[in-house]
């Protein structure tokens, strides 16, 4: 008999053929009934309607049936909701040689730089302003427009040349957990995986 664990957390994605549902974060509790040996596995889908859900849970069954633990039960659960933070670094890391870009951590999106009325960033702003692609901020509100706060967008580095110089082409890739890029200095396409 294998560890439940493991069995499990061995499951590759069927979405995302290159990451586990361990590393891609959606395995939350692997438990055996001490006096029956009765796995319980627990897992969250990346999204509410996650069609991937039932070949998953069809393939953890498999997976623990053939490490000699058949008659599994698995559980759904919405609650705390899955969010990308909760991808490994190691799923990050394939899935950037997969060439898909793997989401930035969901707390490090910059929020809205507040500009003033005389046309800059404020000084409590300070140099520590990010960088943001269309290059630096500043330079006032358009003309016949009032201060007031600008939306900043982050740019999604291109999995295959590293470059910040991409754009979105659609917000639904391959599966509905990804958006389609395209890298403006390699010119290639290439799946990001939303940040949730």
């Amino acid at each position: 008999m294998t560890d439940p664990r493991a069995a499990v957390a061995a499951v590759v994605d069927p979405e995302i053929r290159v990451i586990t549902i361990d590393e891609l974060g959606i395995l939350r509790a692997v438990d055996e009934d001490p006096t029956t040996g009765r796995v319980l596995v627990t897992i969250t889908p990346t999204y509410t309607g996650c069609p991937a859900m039932d070949v998953i849970r069809a393939d953890i069954r498999r997976a623990l049936a053939a490490a000699g633990h058949p008659g599994a039960e698995v559980r759904t659960v919405f609650s705390p909701a899955w969010s990308t933070d909760w991808i490994s670094a190691e799923g990050r890391a394939k899935l950037a040689a997969a060439g898909i870009a793997p989401p930035a951590p969901v707390g490090s999106v910059v929020p809205p730089v507040p500009i003033d009325s005389v046309g800059g960033v404020p000084a409590s702003a300070g140099s520590a302003a990010p960088s943001v692609r269309g290059g630096p901020i500043g330079g006032g509100p358009a003309p016949g427009r009032s201060a007031g706060v600008v939306p900043l967008t982050l740019a999604v580095r291109c999995p295959l040349c590293g470059s910040p110089e991409t754009e979105q082409v659609s917000r639904f890739g391959s599966t509905a957990c990804k958006a389609l890029w395209r890298c403006r200095s390699c010119s290639e396409p290439f799946d990001h995986l939303k940040a949730l």
